[in-house]
């Protein structure tokens, strides 16, 4: 199946309501797509297989385009996106992994995910599978203590299944020396800042071999764009 990033918004424009968290979800959607669409081995056929890609979304609120992604790969009908978040919905403001094929954790309590996406790659390891872990965050959810720790106990464990994005919109309160990038190659990770918006640059940078070590791919978002 191919989706256009028009189809694509169609599918996101189906869920209204939550107009606060409406641009931290459409920021995402590029970045959603081309994982799912182009590097990830995850579909609605492999749910259960222990050798899957994980994907993680500690960015979990306002995940509409995660949901519009997940809709336009198959995990479940585009249908249920039109009563998101009402009473019975399995689209809840926050994902739910027990109430959708294909979400892995549930989230939404910034700060998280990367530290259960670090578990998750070594847990991996030590069964000594090859699938990858991918967790998209936020830059603002970088200010979180328990993020700092991840970064610094995956570089140093060597962790080069776990792959990081850092979807910049910048929207962090503080934001770090030298940028986000510098942060992360610090602790010993590989590091590439691309476009957030470009499907091409973003496939290069998630299919790029880095022996050893962590990556992040730090995805800049325009916000006039």
């Amino acid at each position: 199946m191919t989706r256009t990033t028009q189809d694509l918004a169609g599918l996101f424009a189906r869920m209204t309501g939550d107009e606060k968290h409406e641009w931290a979800a459409a920021s995402t959607l590029d970045v959603l797509w081309v994982l799912y669409d182009r590097v990830l081995n995850i579909s609605p056929a492999n749910v259960d297989d222990p050798d899957r890609d994980r994907f993680l979304l500690s960015k979990g609120h306002g995940p509409m385009a995660y949901y519009a992604v997940l809709a336009a790969k198959g995990f479940f009908p585009p249908e249920t996106l039109d009563g998101w978040t009402t009473f019975g919905s399995p689209l809840g403001q926050h994902p739910d992994r027990l109430l959708l094929p294909g979400v892995e954790i549930g989230s939404g309590s910034l700060g998280h995910g990367l530290g259960l996406g670090v578990g998750t790659a070594l847990g991996l390891r030590a069964q000594g599978r090859t699938a990858r872990t991918v967790v998209l965050v936020g830059d603002g959810e970088l200010d979180e203590g328990s993020n700092h720790e991840a970064i610094a106990l995956a570089g140093r464990l060597g962790l080069d299944r776990l792959t990081a994005v850092a979807v910049d919109n910048g929207s962090s309160s503080h934001g770090w020396p030298g940028g986000i990038a510098r942060r992360f190659e610090t602790e010993g990770w590989a590091a590439e800042t691309v476009d957030g918006r470009d499907h091409d640059a973003l496939y290069r940078a998630f299919t790029t071999s880095h022996p050893g070590r962590p990556s992040v791919v730090v995805a800049e978002i325009d916000k006039e764009h």
